[in-house]
């Protein structure tokens, strides 16, 4: 009898902790070739996103910031390549390997944690000259382009030139934005002493935001003290303001304020990935509707979870709430699943999905942070602490939190190289470059390929 064929796409926080829980859970089977787990991917790699902002500044290196799929999978096969599409008719994944092949996958379950990308709006020039936050590239690219920019600045003899370089936009006051500002702003401070002939006053920080609050999920009393803080390191807040236009010489605001910029950095939202979009099922949002057991309506074998899924938040009095896109929720929510996959292999019942948040906290760089955790309001080094904390408990392997912790201190010791390490040298680096959606198979085109197969 053929083995049941488990596929789980995507090794993210929701798709890696479901295989390690699947792997746990069936080893015997898995070992005597009942059951069969794939995990598809395009890198070896599980990325921690919170972290992405302390690469981009330098405190953290890109390896440091990564869990390696052979070390954290020990039984699931690893297929590296991309689900392009998905016919759920015929119960087959279409998968592009690395190679650039593209094959059939059918499974008997399937697990959607393909995450999400960065949301983009139709604003003219935000596509040819936008720079994102959302994967390993883009954040060794922003560094690369930070540094240049202060580089150029400095050989520079035009005034007009050295100002709008010096001049650093970061659309989107939420976790990523305001840490990615936060941390750059210190970066760019420090690497000041490295160029003599820039005048610091120059070098400008702007943090924009449609939203009347900065990272209205903490709290009125937190997001007030993070927002004057900032505002001491000099970083300038424009909330409920948003882009109107960008081009490759400046960033044109709602407000109408023009500001002269080589550099936009857009971290407003994420959006499910494009895969979901085009499986015909019900949307939410965005979001693959899925019910509190995970399951696609109308698909009992299909489960979705983490930043692509609209899961029932229980934990809310109103019956519309879904789950917040984070990160805390991703890993918990693959237990569930994992779970939910075994009971359905099984016979047995499945359970629903139901986390009361922990709390949240945001690393502002060096010595300064907010947090909330179990309802408890922190700012400072206290707050710096249990951020920190948090981050190295919430990593997986523990070679990898080894390696947060000591590049960690060796930054506090060592300070930054300010290396430019020439990343696509020569190349924009956009979010059109890095998250394309062109890659994915329209519905049409996986009907198509059905027919023809």
């Amino acid at each position: 009898m053929a083995a049941e064929r488990i596929v789980v796409v995507g090794a993210g926080f929701a798709g890696l902790e479901c295989v390690k829980h699947l792997e746990s859970t069936l080893r015997t089977e898995i070992d005597q070739g009942e059951v069969e787990v794939v995990v598809v991917s395009p890198n070896d790699y599980m990325l921690y996103l919170p972290l992405l902002p302390q690469v981009a500044s330098g405190v953290i290196t890109t390896q440091a910031v990564t869990v390696s799929l052979p070390r954290a999978i020990k039984r699931a096969h690893r297929l590296p390549g991309s689900v392009v599409g998905v016919d759920l008719e015929r119960s087959t994944c279409i998968v592009r390997k690395i190679s650039g092949d593209v094959v059939d996958l059918p499974y008997d379950r399937l697990v959607l944690a393909p995450g999400s990308v960065t949301r983009k709006f139709d604003i003219p020039g935000l596509d040819e000259h936008a720079l994102g936050m959302k994967n390993l590239a883009e954040a060794a690219y922003l560094r690369d382009h930070v540094i240049s920019q202060l580089e150029l600045a400095n050989a520079s003899t035009d005034d007009a030139e050295r100002a709008a370089r010096c001049q650093f936009v970061v659309v989107g006051g939420g976790y990523a934005g305001t840490e990615t500002a936060a941390c750059l702003q210190l970066l760019t401070e420090s690497a000041l002493k490295r160029f003599p002939r820039l005048d610091p006053g120059l070098v400008r920080w702007t943090l924009v935001d449609i939203a009347p609050r900065l990272m209205p999920e903490l709290g009125q009393r937190l997001g007030e003290q993070a927002l004057d803080l900032l505002r001491r390191r000099g970083i300038e807040i424009k909330l409920e303001t948003g882009v109107e236009e960008v081009t490759d010489q400046e960033v044109t605001l709602t407000d109408g304020t023009v500001l002269p910029t080589r550099t936009l950095v857009w971290t407003a939202g994420v959006t499910s990935s494009p895969l979901v979009k085009n499986l015909g099922a019900d949307l939410v949002r965005g979001r693959l509707k899925v019910g509190a057991d995970l399951r696609v309506p109308g698909h009992d074998r299909v489960f979705a979870l983490g930043d692509c899924a609209a899961v029932p938040d229980l934990t809310q009095d109103d019956a519309d709430a879904i789950c917040p896109p984070t990160a805390q929720h991703a890993s918990r929510m693959a237990s569930t699943a994992a779970e939910n996959v075994v009971a359905s292999l099984h016979g047995g019942r499945l359970r629903d999905y139901k986390h009361h948040d922990l709390g949240l906290v945001v690393d502002l760089g060096g010595t300064q942070a907010v947090a909330h955790p179990l309802g408890i309001q922190l700012t400072g080094a206290l707050a710096q602490v249990v951020t920190r904390g948090y981050h190295v408990f919430a990593l997986p392997l523990t070679r990898t939190r080894l390696r947060v912790i000591a590049n960690w201190v060796l930054h506090l010791f060592g300070g930054d190289e300010f290396i430019r390490i020439g990343f696509l040298s020569g190349r924009k680096g956009t979010v059109e470059d890095f998250e394309s959606a062109d890659a994915y198979l329209s519905a049409e085109e996986i009907r198509d390929r059905a027919r023809t197969s």
